[in-house]
C-alpha cells in the first residue's frame, strides 16, 4: 500500500485546466518542437492537443506555445518563456506536493501497515 498523488490545476470556476496530460503534452513540444508530433507519440489525436493546449492557456491568460504554419520550410510548435516557466513550477510544485504526501502518509500510517 502507497499513497498517490495527482495535481489538478482548476480555474475559478472550478474547471479543471492542466495536470500530467497536459504537461506531458507541452514537454513532448519542447523535445520535438511539434505539438501534433507531441501528440502522436501520446497516442493522442491532434484536435484533443489543441483543445488542451487552448483550455490551458486560456485559464492563464497567456500563450505556453508559439506556433507556425507548416509549409515547405515546415511548421512547427516552440514553448514561450512564460510556458516554460510555467512547466517548471507546475513540475516543481507536483513534485514537492507527492513528497509531502509520502511524508504524511508515513507519520500517519506506518504504524499500521506492516
Amino acid at each position: 500500500m502507497k499513497p498517490v498523488t495527482r495535481v489538478y490545476l482548476y480555474d475559478d470556476e472550478g474547471n479543471k485546466f492542466f495536470g500530467e496530460g497536459p504537461y506531458r503534452l507541452l514537454r513532448g513540444v519542447e523535445q520535438t518542437g511539434s505539438l501534433r508530433a507531441s501528440a502522436m507519440a501520446m497516442g493522442m489525436a491532434y484536435t484533443k492537443a489543441l483543445r488542451l493546449l487552448h483550455t490551458a492557456e486560456s485559464a492563464l491568460g497567456y500563450p505556453l506555445t508559439t506556433r507556425s504554419a507548416g509549409g515547405h520550410a515546415g511548421g512547427g510548435s516552440k514553448l514561450t518563456p512564460q510556458g516554460k516557466a510555467f512547466l517548471e513550477a507546475y513540475a516543481r510544485y507536483r513534485d514537492r506536493c507527492a513528497e509531502e504526501n509520502r511524508l504524511l502518509w508515513q507519520r500517519e500510517f506506518s504504524h499500521l501497515t506492516p
